[in-house]
């Protein structure tokens, strides 16, 4: 199988990972649990993944990386922190249903920054307009999951500390490929996955939690520590990890995270963009084609869309599967980023790119697209 799905999770791993999720299940209990010998090398193994997540995105304590089920996990509970029941937000005209369902939820007033694709200067624009007095915090994801359209989050983030308002980053796409740091940004969370670009397995998430930040755990439960309370603690991690650690997961993800660190994320998207534009080049040739894309990818990472104007995207999706080729159709539950780009009557075939993906595979998918388009 060519396998270019990476964006909802990244299928191949580096051996590592699956290595050090059978010693897991071998060797470890729960952190926090006991002295012996399981439970005190699953702590360790905790700590050491804390940690260099910790490093490689700028958190000066570890105690403010907190492990989730997903990054969904991680924004529901620094909206929830942050957000009063009808409170007023500022997003992107890109974000993913992991952001607005919640706010919805909430009830929340939600303003959108609306800006065509690709275009950082009126994205920051639109921010600029919108985070007023009496915003109670910024969503924006960091990179597009639809478009691999790289938000300015940098601007973004600098007028939120000067304006006095929560930001929060969504760091799904852009994790493990581009600069991120949570201390430095002033960012009040930023949540990530461990299934993308940080090669873990399914089922890991990451919430990093900004200094002297208020947080709102959404479980209650035993967490090893102030038995005697029936209140959750106060502090870090604790409050926001009840219940038993997923260990096996936790141990793969520090395993990605040192493929990450040794491969190094600045090769790792300039690899992927390769392939990107690659592919964009192809697709470009082919006839009744809109290519969703910039010359030479500025602004923009490894993700691709494209719309068929004479074909069904699922359709296409289907004939690729038939090939043995992977890619996503539809609307990648992202209705904003499709309004954005004014894709969301049509929805979009996406192709995204891991390290793992090659030049050949690359061909051979516009091979079959030649085949199908023509």
């Amino acid at each position: 199988m060519i396998y270019l799905d990476s964006a909802a999770t990244t299928f191949q791993k580096p051996p590592a990972v699956a290595a050090a999720m059978q010693d897991a299940l071998r060797t470890m209990s729960s952190p926090g649990r006991g002295g012996y010998p399981a439970a005190m090398r699953a702590a360790e193994t905790a700590f050491q993944c804390r940690s260099e997540l910790a490093e490689l995105f700028g958190v000066g304590n570890p105690e403010r990386v907190i492990f989730t089920s997903n990054a969904t996990h991680g924004l529901n509970i620094a909206i929830k922190s942050l957000v009063p029941p009808g409170g007023k937000v500022v997003v992107s005209g890109y974000e993913h249903n992991a952001v607005t369902r919640p706010l919805t939820a909430l009830g929340a007033e939600i303003s959108v920054a609306e800006a065509p694709l690709f275009r950082q200067a009126e994205v920051t624009a639109a921010f600029d307009r919108l985070i007023v007095p009496g915003t109670d915090a910024v969503v924006c994801n960091h990179v597009s999951n639809v478009f691999g359209f790289i938000l300015p989050v940098e601007k973004i983030a600098a007028m939120c500390r000067d304006r006095g308002v929560p930001f929060i980053i969504d760091a799904s796409q852009s994790a493990g490929m581009l600069p991120l740091d949570l201390d430095r940004l002033g960012a009040a969370f930023i949540a990530m996955p461990g299934h993308k670009g940080l090669y873990g397995p399914q089922g890991t998430g990451v919430l990093l939690c900004g200094e002297n930040v208020p947080v709102k755990h959404l479980i209650d439960g035993g967490t090893g520590s102030l038995s005697i309370q029936q209140e959750m603690p106060d502090f870090l991690p604790d409050r926001l990890e009840a219940g038993t650690h997923n260990m096996p997961g936790i141990a793969g993800l520090l395993a990605g995270v040192r493929f990450v660190k040794e491969t190094g994320t600045a090769d790792i998207l300039d690899h992927e963009r390769r392939l990107t534009l690659l592919a964009a080049e192809g697709i470009r040739t082919f006839p009744g084609v809109r290519t969703l894309a910039l010359p030479g990818l500025r602004e923009q990472a490894g993700v691709l869309s494209f719309v068929p104007l004479k074909k069904d995207v699922e359709e296409v999706g289907t004939s690729l599967a038939q090939r043995g080729i992977a890619v996503r159709t539809g609307l990648h539950c992202a209705p904003f980023a499709h309004r954005s780009a004014r894709t969301l009557d049509t929805g979009t075939v996406r192709m995204s790119f891991s390290h793992f993906n090659t030049r050949t595979e690359v061909y051979q998918l516009l091979a079959a697209l030649h085949d199908l388009l023509h």
